[in-house]
């Protein structure tokens, strides 16, 4: 086998391959990378192992942007219920709920961010020298006793 077969191999394939060779050890802890690494040096082949590229980051967008985005995918919402396109419809709706979600997040993220930690607090606590200022209790009602049931007297006959 090649190192692109090696690759190309599951991490339980793999195991069972590394166990072959008696000179590698601690198999079942390795990972995939690791358990292939092994193997070719035990084979002698040379190693040339390639890492997963990282995830793209998403392009930083503002709220007016998204927005801007959410009211185009509204036109074509409508523009496929009238040509009755349900999928893409679906598709849309999805879309739009999603940019909506990430609208309000971004609000909450400026609104926590232009908000000092400071200022966080004193709204939790009022500030000793000032008394806070209650509503007016409602007046007090009296409390009305409903009326006793009357019972009735059973004649005997």
């Amino acid at each position: 086998m090649e190192e692109k077969d090696l690759t190309k191999m599951t991490v339980a394939n793999l195991r069972e391959e590394a166990k072959k060779y008696t000179s590698i050890q601690g198999i079942h802890a390795m990972k995939k990378e690791e358990l292939i690494r092994a193997i070719a040096d035990v084979r002698g082949e040379p190693i040339e192992i390639k890492k997963k590229k990282p995830k793209k980051k998403k392009k930083a967008m503002n709220i007016a942007d998204v927005k801007k985005q959410i009211k185009e995918l509204r036109v074509k919402k409508e523009e496929a219920r009238k040509t009755k396109d349900v999928k893409m419809v679906d598709r849309l709706r999805k879309k739009i709920k999603m940019l909506k979600k990430q609208t309000r997040k971004f609000a909450k993220e400026k609104a926590e961010a232009s908000a000092p930690a400071g200022k966080k607090e004193e709204k939790a606590s009022a500030p000793a020298g000032k008394k806070e200022e209650k509503a007016p209790a409602p007046a007090e009602k009296k409390e009305e006793k409903a009326p006793a049931p009357v019972e009735k007297k059973e004649e005997k006959a």
